[in-house]
């Protein structure tokens, strides 16, 4: 009987401490039941300040010109707009609630337009306070193969300096460990990261499951006219912006629209660059990422597109078109022209009074 005593005491004692770390102190009158009772209403009310905190998170978008960015953000936010081309950097966000009678989470979506013309833009909705919570949407318009490689090495070199430099500024600002949050966002990873010619899709879909692999990323293949494609999408857009569980369904067949959940994926299954009848070891590549460049710019060599010489105006684009706005601008360059030409004038009298002496 002494010895049964005993342990109640010591069983108590425990849940005293546990009870006094969960804020209130536990009274000499209180029975296990009433410290019990008093726990799980301790733990109730955190989980409903967690419920009612309302979270945020920030997805962006680039990729290759016109290659669907905004079409993709339309139909996800269940928008019923005709899309239009995106001149620079363009913002917009969605809203969802959790559950019944909670606050709606918002995800803001960054769009940068202009394929890679516009890449220094990168820095502007990537910042110390969105870092941890920011997720990178790469568009390729598979229609472009020879254009697919630069694109992409141009986008994603860019932006990860920007997240480089933001996150490391993070660290000297809060005094935190850089590698953590490098360390954590790997962490979601699982452990073993498990229309043209067939060899050619081959050899594009083969790269782009390396270079999604080799930065942790999910890889999927969407056309707007596959509900299929579009409701994986969907899927993986609502864990990025929302924090919804990921997909576990995976296809990487050729003939098909690829699907690979981030961490899904690994080495093993990707095989060896498709090199053909070149041998992988005479290839001088820096690191793997060079090796499968030089692999696929074989068969898809780098083509100049000349982006920048079809960059738009804004302040030309009907699509921003404001009346009372534009009349005031042109009236503004007319004075400007008229400045500029009585500056001419005036710095070639000048010169000629100079001259004259």
């Amino acid at each position: 009987m002494a010895a049964g005593l005993g342990r109640s005491r010591r069983r108590r004692s425990g849940v005293e401490r546990a009870t006094v770390s969960a804020g209130r102190m536990p009274r000499s009158s209180d029975t296990l039941w009433d410290i019990a009772v008093a726990q799980v209403s301790k733990m109730n009310e955190d989980k409903e300040s967690e419920d009612l905190e309302i979270k945020e998170r920030s997805v962006f978008f680039l990729g290759s010109k016109s290659g669907g960015k905004t079409t993709i953000i339309l139909r996800f936010l269940d928008r019923d707009e005709v899309s239009k081309p995106t001149l620079a950097l363009e913002y917009t966000f969605g809203r969802r609630a959790r559950g019944h009678n909670t606050p709606k989470d918002i995800a803001h979506f960054w769009e940068l337009g202009g394929g890679t013309s516009l890449s220094d833009l990168a820095q502007i909705p990537i910042t110390v306070d969105n870092i941890r919570t920011l997720s990178v949407v790469l568009v390729l318009d598979l229609s472009l193969p020879n254009d697919l490689w630069p694109s992409m090495e141009k986008l994603l070199s860019v932006t990860k300096d920007h997240i480089n430099k933001t996150i490391n500024e993070l660290g000297k600002n809060d005094s935190i460990n850089v590698n953590e949050i490098k360390q954590r966002t790997w962490k979601t990873l699982q452990k073993n990261h498990p229309n043209f010619e067939s060899e050619k899709r081959k050899v594009i879909c083969k790269t782009l499951r390396f270079v999604a692999h080799y930065y942790g990323a999910s890889l999927l293949f969407f056309s707007n006219k596959s509900e299929t494609t579009a409701s994986k999408l969907r899927s993986v857009l609502n864990s990025l912006a929302f924090g919804s569980d990921r997909s576990k369904t995976v296809s990487t067949e050729y003939n098909k629209p690829l699907f690979v959940p981030a961490g899904m994926d690994s080495l093993s299954q990707i095989g060896s660059p498709p090199a053909g009848e070149v041998d992988l070891g005479k290839i001088n590549a820096r690191n793997p990422i060079d090796l499968w460049k030089k692999v696929y710019e074989r068969l898809f060599p780098c083509e100049d597109t000349k982006e920048f010489k079809d960059i738009l105006d804004p302040a030309k684009c009907p699509q921003y078109a404001e009346l009372e706005v534009d009349v005031m601008r042109s009236q503004k360059d007319q004075e400007l022209q008229q400045y500029k030409r009585n500056s001419s004038k005036l710095w070639k009298e000048m010169e000629f009074d100079t001259y004259g002496r």
